[in-house]
């Protein structure tokens, strides 16, 4: 079969936006289309073009790497509709560092992300959604489907409802649980892991080359990780800093600001996508 005779959905993350939820509890459900899981994706090319389906569904979680991603799956497949889901910019930005925090990263928000000097991990760019939007328009054929996270966490089965007419394939809805994939870890245990992290590098980062060896040797850095978390439940608030919040609201009311009318386009274009 032709390649051109398969309609591909690609769904392009991001982190943080239900991405697993979506990849573990909805699409594996969906019926009537071939769905390439995650761990299944530098093999998505191969797959497709030595199965013999009509519809194709993968999906792999991106942020700062979209562009190169999407770059080198558009070379072979450039007719795909690429699947998107946005979250409010200063939520988005508040759970990324929350993450990053439970994974090891030391620095204070500011560090993470800085609105007024663009010198942190993430950039100003990295948050510029509709930019986002024109890159898959640029690399695909067929526009984005752009959809919203907080629908999906107000509404998760008019969310999923949304995307099978989409793609146009149906799906048992007993068959989904709604539940949440992941539980957030609070801020009186994030903060225990910055404090822990001035002592001990607990950030993830590969050791060895050698998948094996990698793994190995990542065991004890989890398990210290995971050590804390679960010991900072049942512990008072670090005395550092007790009654400072992780995040400090003004900063995180500056980055929803600052995004408004990218957050205003992002929304306009989805809207006018349902109704071409």
């Amino acid at each position: 079969m032709k390649e051109e005779q398969k309609e591909i959905f690609f769904h392009v993350g991001t982190g943080k936006t239900g991405t697993t939820y979506l990849q573990y509890r909805v699409f594996p459900k969906f019926k009537g289309i071939f769905y390439i899981q995650r761990t299944r994706y530098r093999r998505s090319k191969e797959i497709i073009n030595k199965t013999h389906h009509k519809k194709y569904l993968l999906s792999r979680e991106f942020d700062q790497q979209l562009e190169q991603e999407i770059k080198w799956f558009s070379s072979d497949f450039p007719d795909t509709t690429p699947i998107i889901v946005f979250r409010r910019h200063d939520s988005y930005i508040a759970s990324q560092y929350r993450r990053f925090v439970k994974n090891g990263f030391r620095g204070e928000f500011k560090a993470f992300f800085d609105l007024e000097n663009d010198e942190g991990y993430f950039k100003k760019k990295d948050l510029d959604y509709f930019s986002q939007i024109k890159l898959l328009e640029h690399y695909f054929t067929q526009k984005p489907i752009v959809l919203f996270y907080e629908d999906m966490r107000e509404n998760p089965e008019a969310f999923i409802d949304s995307l099978a007419n989409c793609l146009q394939i149906t799906y048992n809805p007993d068959s989904i649980n709604l539940g949440r994939k992941h539980t957030s870890y609070s801020e009186k245990q994030l903060k225990y892991m910055m404090q822990a992290g001035k002592y001990i590098n607990l950030s993830k980062h590969r050791m060895f080359k050698n998948p094996v060896l990698h793994f190995l040797g990542k065991l004890p850095r989890e398990g210290l990780r995971y050590s804390i978390l679960y010991a900072a439940r049942y512990l008072p608030e670090p005395k550092a800093t007790k009654g400072i919040p992780l995040i400090p609201k003004e900063e995180l009311d500056k980055v929803k600001k600052y995004y408004t009318e990218d957050w205003k386009k992002c929304h306009e274009y989805a809207q006018k996508r349902l109704t071409e």
